[in-house]
This record gives structure tokens, C-alpha cells and sequence, in this order.
């Protein structure tokens, strides 16, 4: 067990460890204003990193964070770094810039890795990839970069116990669900909604076919926990986790479907029902108790010999999602046909 809990703030975690931030290079995505991953970034510039690379779709909205952390300590470099996760050329382009930033900055390669971008119950649309944009966002543009980066020897030892971490951002709302690898982008018929008033929750494909955001949602943050088995499965220091419940702007497009988020609780207590699971309103969090889970996964050596699993409140999971070696491997077979490159570690 960590020392951490549901309490536990990410200024605890990285003052109980700022030996394993300060001067370390750190690349984290999605860390805009109003999120978690911005908070994780706040909490880790007091922790004196040498450079945090800040990967985003707009600088705009990331600059005023790099004035933040700039604020807080002057010796703390922030990078902002062009990433849009939902298009495989904005991935490939931010892995180059990444290697072009750690050589301007003399470094010559990561520390860490936080894979915190996402979106959430968005309505459907494919992205110029042809693949669903949750599963891309979520999952694949993770996958792509981190790999590009591991690839081009831009992560420290190439990831080999070198200290490194690659931590993969999930939720619990993976509920255990094995992911349709026949059908990532829902292009086939679903049979399964978030529940029986499919107007108000779930919406149809431009083919007609069914949609469910939350479906959707679920299926790629268990592709999160499936990278990260694989990852450790290759040697990698990797750990996934659900930050717990808290209000952010990741809750926009939920928000804005009818009925709001009492919408989507009464959906998620009749799937529960379906499934035969508890339902269990989750408490809030503010946002540091928020990314304390995260710097966790990040920061805490007392984790490492629990490698690839699922992290919360602090800790690791006393109840890991149920997977099987085989669903890991079609999972990283299939995300390679998808960016159309092979990665072997």
C-alpha cells in the first residue's frame, strides 16, 4: 500500500517525492486550463522539473498556464508543443517538435510520460483517419506518440529501468468491458446503449447505425489499461488510473446532451442493473485530490513492483480489470494497422 488516499493532494505526492521531479524532463497532454492534467502541471513545477513540455490543439489556451508555472518559478521551462491526439499527422508532427524541443533545451530525452488528454461523451464523428474520435482521442493518439517516442530513443533508456514512467490517464468507466476489436470506430450496428430511452443518450452513426457516446467513452479508457499491460508486458515501466470523480471541463459535451448528468447517472445505474454490479454514486474531488492519483502512478517507488496495473484513490486497485494476454496483443496488433507502423520494443 501507498502512504496516499482519496484525501491525498498532488502537492502531498510530489513533496513526499520531489526528488523524482526535480530536474527531470516531462511531457504531459491535454493540460488545459479547468482539467486535471493543468493541475498536474502546477503541482509539478513545485517540484523543480527542469522542463515541461505542455502537448495541446491550441496554444492560446495553454499559455496562460505557462505564465503560471513561469510565475511560481523561473527556473521551471515550459514548452508548448502543437498536439491534436484525434489526427495521426498532428501526432507525428508533436513527436518530432518533442525531440526538436529537448535538443534546443541540451536534453536528450524524457523522464516521464503523461498521456492525460481526452474528451468525453462526444457525438459521433470520424476523424480523418476514418476511426471514431473518443478511441482516437482517448487511446490511439496516445499510443502513436508514445510509441514515435520509445521509437526515436526520446524516452530515457528507451524506457528500459531507466526510472521512466508511462502513465495512461483511464476511468471507471472502463467497467471491465472488452472492447469490440472487430469494430473500434462502431461502424457496425451496436447492441448495446447507456439505456432504454436511446434518444436522450445515444445517437446514429452518419451510416445509420448506432452510436453510444458513452459506449464509446468506456471502450477507450479500457484500451488505456490494455496499452499499459502490453507496455509492461515489453519491459516498460507503465501504470493506468482513474483520477476519480471531479468537475471539469471534460464534462462539456455530457452536459450539453438532454437531461445533463442526471442523464447520465440514471443511465449508469440501469447499465449496472443490467449487468448485475452495484452502483455507487462516486463523491467528488477537487482537483488537487483530483491529479493526486496520477502524480501517484508517476512518483511513488513503493508501485513499481505492481507494474502495468490500475491505479485509484492513491493506491493500487485492490480490483484490477479483468483482461486476457491474448485481447492485449489483437489490441496493439489492430492500433498498428490504424497509424500504418510497426513498433517493437
Amino acid at each position: 500500500m501507498t502512504q496516499f488516499s482519496f484525501k491525498s493532494t498532488g502537492d502531498e505526492v510530489v513533496a513526499a517525492f520531489a526528488d523524482r521531479v526535480k530536474g527531470r524532463a516531462i511531457l504531459i497532454t491535454g493540460p488545459s486550463p479547468g482539467g486535471i492534467g493543468a493541475e498536474t502541471v502546477l503541482s509539478l513545477a513545485r517540484g523543480s522539473p527542469r522542463l515541461l513540455i505542455l502537448a495541446g490543439r491550441t496554444e492560446s489556451k495553454i499559455a496562460p498556464l505557462i505564465r503560471e508555472v513561469s510565475d511560481f518559478s523561473s527556473a521551471v521551462k515550459a514548452q508548448f508543443v502543437v498536439l491534436d491526439l484525434s489526427s495521426q499527422e498532428s501526432v507525428r508532427a508533436a513527436a518530432a517538435d518533442v525531440k526538436s524541443v529537448l535538443q534546443t533545451e541540451g536534453i536528450e530525452s524524457l523522464d516521464l510520460i503523461i498521456n492525460n488528454g481526452a474528451v468525453m461523451a462526444c457525438p459521433f464523428t470520424l476523424t480523418d483517419d476514418g476511426i471514431e474520435s473518443q478511441f482516437a482521442t482517448n487511446y490511439l493518439g496516445h499510443f502513436l506518440l508514445t510509441n514515435l517516442l520509445l521509437k526515436n530513443g526520446l524516452v530515457t533508456g528507451n524506457g528500459k529501468a531507466a526510472g521512466v514512467r508511462i502513465i495512461n490517464l483511464s476511468s471507471s468507466a472502463h467497467h471491465e468491458k472488452k472492447i469490440d476489436l472487430d469494430d473500434v470506430s462502431f461502424q457496425v450496428r451496436m447492441q448495446h446503449t447507456l439505456q432504454s430511452d436511446k434518444e436522450q443518450l445515444t445517437s446514429k452513426s452518419q451510416n445509420g447505425r448506432e452510436y453510444s457516446p458513452g459506449t464509446s467513452y468506456a471502450q477507450s479508457k479500457m484500451a488505456n489499461i490494455l496499452y499499459t499491460r502490453a507496455l509492461a508486458k515489453k519491459g516498460l515501466t507503465s501504470f493506468s488510473l482513474h483520477p476519480g470523480s471531479i468537475a471539469t471541463n471534460l464534462q462539456l459535451h455530457m452536459n450539453a446532451m438532454p437531461g445533463g448528468r442526471e442523464a447520465a447517472i440514471k443511465a449508469a445505474k440501469e447499465e449496472a442493473e443490467r449487468e448485475g454490479r452495484e452502483f455507487k454514486m462516486p463523491v467528488r474531488k477537487n482537483m488537487q485530490q483530483g491529479c493526486s492519483t496520477t502524480l501517484v502512478a508517476a512518483l511513488d517507488p513503493s508501485i513499481e513492483p505492481a507494474n502495468g496495473t490500475y491505479l485509484e484513490d492513491g493506491d493500487v486497485s485492490p480490483k484490477q480489470p479483468e483482461m486476457d494476454q491474448e485481447q492485449i496483443e489483437k489490441l496493439w496488433v489492430l492500433s498498428e494497422k490504424l497509424v500504418g507502423e510497426k513498433f517493437e520494443f
